[in-house]
């Protein structure tokens, strides 16, 4: 079998909720073009990320990096404040 280097997913975002100990809700912006009337609009999708240190604050601007399932929603781990 041939193995593949992935890398793995790295997304910027706002935190948006710091209230649970050693996690952070993280909202990230994308713009999606509309299908009939073709204009540009921007979606947000929230994502649940590890912060070990309960270091992160509602408000920063964050880089989060796609590792291991730590729980059943918690698939990234935030690496750095932007």
């Amino acid at each position: 079998m041939e193995t593949t280097n992935l890398k793995p997913k790295t997304l910027q975002g706002t935190v948006v909720k710091d209230g649970n100990d050693k996690t952070v809700v993280v909202s990230v912006p994308r713009f999606v073009k509309h299908p009939k009337y073709q204009k540009f609009f921007k979606k947000d999708k929230r994502y649940q990320a590890h912060d070990e240190a309960n270091a992160y604050k509602v408000g920063d601007k964050v880089e989060m990096v796609e590792g291991r399932p730590m729980s059943r929603t918690k698939r990234f781990t935030v690496t750095k404040k932007i």
